[in-house]
């Protein structure tokens, strides 16, 4: 199952990643770093347009964060303590249901 959008930090702000995205279909808001911003800036016209960044969508972000956050106050979940698959997905579920209830 394909998503149908991507939030992402600066670190996931690279042409190869936005040319990925945008050839299958996925729209994206991914803030620009602050050195690109200023390169693009130099090179005047020739930098190319600004990528479109929807404030008002990436801050709906932070609840995803604080998600991670609190699955990571589980020791097991955070440090990965298992050796497949199955067992840290059935933690992740259990935590989350805890978390939930």
């Amino acid at each position: 199952m394909r998503p149908g959008h991507v939030m992402g930090d600066k670190g996931y702000n690279s042409k190869t990643i936005r040319t990925w995205l945008r050839r299958r279909g996925i729209t994206h808001t991914v803030p620009e770093r602050s050195d690109q911003v200023r390169n693009r800036a130099r090179r005047g016209s020739r930098g190319g347009r600004r990528p479109v960044f929807d404030r008002q969508v990436y801050r709906h972000r932070k609840v995803v964060e604080r998600c991670f956050n609190r699955l990571k106050q589980w020791r097991g979940i955070a440090t990965r303590y298992d050796k497949t698959a199955q067992p840290y997905q059935a933690a992740v579920t259990l935590a989350s249901l805890l978390m939930w209830a």
